[in-house]
């Protein structure tokens, strides 16, 4: 497949054309999310709870983040591949933004992303104005979850909408190329789409965006932990098989009914005599 650029993302937009949007983490994911046709890959700091165990993404770190980009980079061939921003690898300066979203593009990254409207938008226009690709992100953004007071959809009262519209405007006047809008209702996000320039995915944000993101290892059935919100769809429970397998697996082994003779490698007799006289 052609590879996917902003080019061809912006004339989606144009065409009315939807954006499929998901992540992945590692080789193997990468690997079918190419062959699938995926547009967009984000290598998100969720990578921290997917794929690392941590609790949520706050403890995710820039070497853990990079770590995941490489493994990506060295699979895919088309996708359009966004690095997510960590915790504290852009609030705290201008040059900590660019230089972190910076080690990214180097790895192979076409874009970066990051939470926050208003109070990044100087972060925001710093990278683009370094030549980065950004794209922003709003709404329910786990980052902040502590100030939202947790996993909570955003948007719901009049108060809540003007400050979601003020940070998106915000975030398009900083020069960012897209948004993505998390966890609000559908009539919020088309709302605030309508009001922008710029493409605006959705990740739990209704039908009336340019794309939709969802994270790979809940399309896939194969998240561990407790975070389980209204608008995953499991296309498919792999880790019911994937626990299959290893009970199968577990049982063959101590009945001694596996490795097989077909899973052994030969030897000739004749060799083997040799071998066995040998004290």
């Amino acid at each position: 497949m052609k590879k996917v650029t902003t080019s061809t993302l912006l004339s989606k937009k144009e065409k009315g054309e939807k954006v499929v949007f998901a992540t992945c983490y590692d080789f193997p994911m990468t690997s079918f999310a190419n062959e699938a046709g995926i547009d967009i890959i984000l290598v998100g700091d969720s990578g921290g709870m997917a794929m690392l165990g941590h609790k949520t993404t706050m403890p995710v770190s820039m070497e853990e983040m990079l770590m995941m980009i490489k493994a990506v980079m060295r699979a895919n061939k088309s996708c359009f591949v966004v690095g997510d921003m960590p915790f504290l690898s852009y609030q705290i300066s201008e040059y900590d933004a660019i230089k972190n979203a910076g080690l990214m593009i180097q790895e192979g990254c076409d874009a970066i992303k990051c939470e926050g409207g208003v109070r990044i938008a100087s972060k925001i226009k710093a990278m683009v104005d370094a030549g980065i690709v950004v794209m922003g992100h709003i709404g329910l953004t786990p980052q902040n979850m502590a100030q939202l007071g947790g996993y909570k959809v955003q948007g719901k009262t009049l108060e809540s909408y003007k400050f979601l519209l003020e940070e998106a405007l915000a975030v398009q006047k900083a020069g960012a190329f897209a948004i993505l809008l998390e966890a609000m209702p559908s009539a919020i996000a088309s709302k605030i789409r309508s009001k922008l320039k710029i493409p605006c995915y959705g990740i739990g944000a209704g039908a009336d965006v340019d794309g939709q993101l969802v994270i790979s290892h809940d399309i896939l059935g194969m998240f561990v932990g407790d975070v389980k919100p209204k608008f995953i769809k499991q296309y498919i429970k792999i880790s019911e098989q994937i626990i299959g397998a290893y009970k199968q697996y577990a049982e063959e082994v101590r009945a001694v009914k596996f490795p097989s003779k077909e899973h052994c490698y030969d030897i000739e007799k004749s060799e083997l005599e040799k071998i066995l006289k040998v004290s």
